[in-house]
């Protein structure tokens, strides 16, 4: 089943390169508006090492955020599930800085920690924090209420029922929330380049555009795009182990 997903995303894929060459054909549009796939795959070339160099920036950007949101989201929905003034607490706070668009504070993160990677690293950070700490708290609230009751009447402690019974029921809710964080991640870190960045694909981007050489905006964007898709790929991988290691044990 899977085979054969990948095949039909790769069938559609070429489908889509084929379409976007036929109407660069048909309509001898100009390559600075529109470059071919040709074009694209030229500038993915013949600028590899450009690309790399700064593919490797945003990469850096996007996995320091995933882990760091990941943990942070975990650990915040744990104290959520196991204590009420945190949830009095916290709740309203995190449903609140849902209602501030995050993409409007990567000009204020920027001000305050300067161009580097600090500032990228914390936009991705803040932009996958919520989907994982909601993912990973509705996960430990559903667990099983008899499972709960029997750990109660034999005497298990807070901690034990936590780490026996509610996280390993809500792992499959934890590998939802890092699925989506896989998707946000690269993308909190090149709206943090685009705000204010010296280096980075989102940079070049902006350099490219600048300079009129969209065909190598299109080859950026191509290499960010691939690069989401296999970190989807990956954590889809690992959410299924958790999934599994969640019923199985094993």
């Amino acid at each position: 089943m899977r085979g054969g997903s990948a095949a039909g995303g790769l069938a559609a894929a070429l489908a889509l390169l084929a379409i976007w060459q036929g109407v660069v054909w048909a309509t001898a549009v100009a390559p600075f508006i529109l470059p071919s796939p040709l074009r694209v795959a030229q500038a993915l070339w013949t600028s590899r090492a450009l690309i790399a160099e700064h593919g490797a920036i945003t990469l850096v950007e996007v996995l320091a955020g995933l882990a760091l949101g990941a943990i942070l989201g975990a650990g915040t929905a744990i104290q959520l599930a196991l204590s009420p003034l945190a949830r009095r607490l916290l709740l309203p706070a995190l449903v609140f800085s849902q209602a501030v668009p995050v993409f409007a504070l990567a000009p204020i993160l920027t001000l305050w920690m300067g161009y580097g990677i600090g500032s990228k690293i914390l936009m991705t950070v803040l932009i996958i924090y919520f989907p994982v700490t909601s993912a990973f708290y509705d996960g430990l609230r559903r667990t099983d209420p008899a499972l709960l009751d029997l750990s109660a009447v034999m005497g298990g402690s807070r901690w034990s029922e936590l780490m026996r019974l509610r996280v390993p029921a809500a792992l499959p809710d934890l590998a939802s929330g890092l699925r989506l964080a896989a998707v946000y991640a690269p993308i909190g870190a090149v709206i943090g380049e685009w705000v204010g960045a010296s280096k980075g694909l989102g940079y070049l981007m902006l350099l490219a555009n600048g300079r009129a050489k969209t065909d190598l905006m299109f080859a950026a964007l191509f290499v960010l795009a691939l690069g989401a898709v296999l970190l989807y790929v990956l954590l889809g991988l690992a959410a299924r182990r958790l999934e599994r290691w969640s019923r199985t044990g094993r």
